[in-house]
């Protein structure tokens, strides 16, 4: 299940995105900042101040891989802040043996930020903080689609950042669990993510932002992490909204994995310790101790990084753990949290795409053989995916798949926010620009509403943006930031976002033609069958 994800991942980030640019076209000025560790000089590109490359941790190499984020020196003098630094190592796409992709280092604790030019310390404008998608082991902050010029002209602070990937932001090792015992272990991704959550709180304000009023997004992998965001009790105040884009909600896809027990959750009956284990013998590394976590150490980071495998070869052992469930930074899966109502409470949005992916997690020959999974409810899934016996196989396939990872458990998401009292407002993403149309033939695919909320919208292979792309993106833009601004998506000259109550099963739906509209969720009898399937 992982490695479909994580293949879709490199097609999206690296097919799909212009690469990373630090292009400083335009710059006219040199605006600086007086931050807690010293004074940043950035530059003005469309009237936006924007600071690029800002250290919010030390580089974690050496002693500190596999280590919580440690304090980023103090520095004399201003650091120049105009130019991106290295997105974290990955995997490139197509892959290539013995390499990273190009623009990546084990060295990429940073951050960037876009804020009006207007903007004055002390202003407490609303502040967005955006976390890259990439099945956490692809992605980064220096890719023009998440670039914060949009939000800026909004009157809203973008920051994104970047968080460890892979083996790397990823690991367990008997070792590592009785060194610096006051730290957690496990998801050294999350602890980046907390970390740079901390810098904005301390100097955001310097930048003319709200450490008060900020709303953390993501997509994807990224969606996964404001689930965690929401569950792990250490980020409780470093922020007051949150918004999941295609981030799913319930177990088994990307979910947090047992640090140490064995056959203690079924999606992940081996530990992440076994795993560190198994990566450990496959680079010929033997024993458990300290000895063995000095050689991994002093692996380059082009081994630990691996190719992006994630077993030893075909049918071997497994050895990439992703999200870890330590018992100390994460003490339980974002599904048990939310059932118990034990979540962080702010109000959300959270939704889907139409047809995030064609398959990958629920696989099929034939209609048959996909009803056959879900047989104890297999004459109401005929009822609502099949009703007339004529519906493709293909998009089927794509239905169930998109309605059981993100559709589905949004709608459950959603219901345990508003269950605590706290709004949600969910939404269903179905447009495709008619450029895109011959690829996405079922529906709006994962990753593709990145672009229009940014309002960041780029020609690629010779096609052109029609307006009715730029008037999606406008309207989603307006959406995102007014939610930023006002815990409330809607503002003038927008359609109606209903606020979600799970007894009137309210959406909005950013429809094929380019419009929206709110009102009862099309896809309720699909989600009704899909949830009884899955609580079954």
């Amino acid at each position: 299940m992982r490695n479909i994800l994580t293949g879709l991942t490199f097609i999206l980030s690296f097919g799909l995105q212009a690469q990373p640019t630090s292009t400083n076209t335009g710059a006219s000025e040199s605006p600086t900042v007086q931050t807690s560790a010293g004074t940043l000089r950035g530059l003005t590109e469309a009237d936006a101040d924007v600071f690029k490359g800002i250290p919010y941790a030390a580089a974690p190499i050496g002693e500190f891989r596999w280590r919580a984020p440690q304090p980023y020196p103090a520095w004399q003098g201003v650091k120049d802040a105009t130019k991106f630094c290295a997105d974290c190592a990955q995997a490139g796409w197509p892959r290539q043996a013995g390499k990273i992709r190009e623009n990546t280092s084990e060295d990429c604790l940073f951050l960037n930020i876009w804020k009006p030019s207007a903007a004055k310390p002390g202003a407490k404008l609303p502040v967005m903080v955006w976390i890259y998608g990439g099945g956490f082991v692809g992605g980064g902050s220096s890719y023009p689609e998440t670039f914060g010029t949009q939000f800026a002209k909004q009157g809203v602070i973008l920051v994104n950042f970047n968080y460890r990937l892979g083996r790397l932001g990823h690991f367990a090792f008997p070792a590592l669990g009785a060194e610096h015992p006051n730290e957690p272990k496990g998801s050294y991704a999350y602890m980046d993510q907390i970390a740079a959550l901390k810098w904005v709180q301390q100097n955001i304000a310097a930048f003319g932002g709200d450490p008060k009023n900020v709303t953390i997004f993501g997509e994807s992998a990224g969606g996964v992490s404001v689930h965690s965001l929401l569950t792990i009790p250490s980020a409780k105040g470093l922020f007051q909204k949150a918004i999941i884009e295609s981030g799913g909600g319930r177990d088994g896809v990307l979910s947090s994995r047992p640090i140490s027990k064995e056959n203690a959750d079924k999606y992940y009956p081996v530990s992440a310790e076994t795993i560190g284990v198994n990566f450990a013998a496959k680079h010929g590394i033997q024993g458990k101790d300290a000895a063995a976590l000095d050689k991994l150490r002093s692996l380059s980071v082009e081994d630990i990084v691996d190719n992006g495998q994630e077993s030893n070869g075909q049918g071997g052992a497994l050895i990439y753990a992703g999200p870890i469930l330590d018992g100390k930074l994460v003490v339980e899966t974002f599904e048990q949290a939310y059932k118990a109502g034990r979540q962080i409470r702010v109000p959300i949005i959270i939704g889907s795409n139409s047809a995030e992916v064609p398959a990958g997690f629920v696989n099929a020959r034939s209609k048959d053989e996909l009803l056959a999974q879900f047989e104890p409810v297999r004459k109401e899934m005929t009822a609502a995916y099949d009703p007339d016996g004529k519906t493709d196989f293909a998009q089927m396939l794509s239905m169930v798949n998109t309605d059981k990872v993100w559709a589905e458990p949004a709608r459950f998401t959603a219901s345990a926010v508003t269950a605590k009292g706290d709004k949600a407002y969910v939404y269903l993403f179905s447009y495709v620009a008619a450029s895109m149309q011959q690829r996405m033939r079922f529906g709006a695919g994962h990753a593709s509403e990145i672009a229009y909320v940014f309002d960041n919208l780029m020609e690629r292979s010779g096609a052109t943006i029609a307006p009715t792309d730029k008037q999606v993106a406008t309207m989603m833009n307006a959406y995102w930031a007014n939610f930023a601004k006002t815990s409330d998506p809607n503002g003038k000259g927008l359609p109606k976002w209903p606020v979600y109550d799970p007894r009137k099963n309210e959406i909005i739906e950013f429809r094929s033609d380019g419009s929206a509209m709110g009102g009862p969720d099309p896809k309720k009898a699909r989600l009704d069958v899909m949830q009884k399937a899955t609580e079954k």
